[in-house]
């Protein structure tokens, strides 16, 4: 189904980093929190010369410390704009399909005003970039002794962060954007994308879409799915719902319809007081919620899914108070049923606002 027009940000002009920006992060807490939680954080690196810490663990913890303040610096401008990451080899040419592949995907998502970043290497980093354009690039570079340049199109650019440590750029990668796309890659992107099903499959990063693209006719992921069914599912070690959580596909424009999809209906989702809230752009009806806590019984913990008003706990989330929500008693435990009860409520309302 083609999303809605409305529902796709327009393209933007990025925001002048090099002075404060009027827009605020999504979940921006009281003054009085933020003065304590700094507080807390130097408590913390008090305790290092109480314990005795060695100069080396010192040096990682003040290391990732600067390293995670800086790059929350460069995408705080940035956070209520939507963003996709994109995941693959560093070693992929040019004239590689997969190389075609990841521009027309850059491209796609950069003309529906979506940020697009990567890792800023060469390959298909290079190539995302390359569609996006250097005005809709974000760069997380890692500095390795043989391959610390960042490419051509986002070099010195004001979105580039560089980082010594896998573990912060991973974060970033992550925390920072609304859907992960993972290109044919080697140990690196295989790393990241397991990673990344592993966040949202345990509920430590709230459902986005995450899209496995092979170049047209390939079959890196496909082989990868096949591996995924007859070996982890067939041994009972992830659940046949977890095969929600992803989409594999060898078109870039099926891949941006299925991002463009989740987000058609669906805008976010939040815990206030143990019930998950999920916002919406169209309201769904009494009877429709009462039909969605029957066909999804079994990820509530009690009750139904009912509507509700924004709480007053979402008031560092003022620009969405407006959006209609439900609320609900959620098991934390069943993601990929959620992600599935998330597709009917976009496929149904969605149809509905035709």
């Amino acid at each position: 189904m083609e999303p809605n027009p409305s529902d796709i940000p327009q393209r933007i002009s990025p925001p002048n980093l090099s002075e404060e920006h009027p827009l605020a992060t999504e979940h921006v807490p009281e003054t009085t929190d933020i003065a304590r939680l700094v507080e807390e954080i130097k408590e913390t690196a008090d305790k290092f010369a109480r314990d005795n810490a060695s100069r080396g663990d010192l040096k990682i913890v003040s290391r990732a410390l600067k390293e995670l303040r800086y790059a929350f610096k460069v995408f705080k401008p940035f956070r209520r704009q939507r963003k996709v990451t994109v995941f693959g080899s560093a070693r992929t040419k040019a004239d590689d399909p997969a190389y075609e592949a990841a521009v027309k995907f850059g491209q796609r998502f950069a003309d529906a005003g979506w940020y697009v970043v990567t890792g800023a290497g060469g390959g298909i980093m290079e190539a995302g970039h390359v569609g996006a354009g250097r005005r809709m690039s974000m760069g997380l570079n890692i500095m390795l002794p043989f391959e610390q340049d960042s490419n051509y199109v986002i070099s010195k650019d004001e979105k580039l962060v560089n980082l010594k440590y896998f573990f912060t750029r991973k974060l970033l990668f992550v925390k920072e954007v609304h859907a992960v796309a993972c290109f044919p890659g080697g140990f690196g992107t295989q790393d990241e994308a397991f990673e990344t099903l592993t966040l949202i499959q345990t509920g430590k990063r709230d459902l986005m879409p995450v899209v496995m693209v092979d170049e047209p006719g390939g079959t890196y992921w496909s082989d990868w799915e096949d591996y995924i069914s007859t070996k982890l599912l067939k041994e009972g070690l992830i659940s046949k719902s977890d095969l929600s959580l992803f989409k594999v596909t060898d078109d870039p424009e099926v891949a941006f319809r299925e991002v463009m999809q989740f987000y058609c209906v669906y805008n976010s989702m939040r815990y206030v007081r143990e019930k998950l809230c999920i916002r919406l752009h169209t309201e769904p009806s009494s009877a429709f919620l009462k039909w969605l806590s029957g066909e999804f019984s079994d990820i509530l913990e009690s009750g139904t899914i009912e509507k509700a008003q924004a709480h007053p706990m979402e008031s560092d989330d003022e620009h969405l108070a407006e959006l209609p929500r439900i609320v609900m008693h959620f098991n934390r435990r069943d993601l990929g049923r959620l992600r599935q009860m998330i597709n009917v409520i976009n496929q149904e309302l969605a149809s509905q606002s035709d």
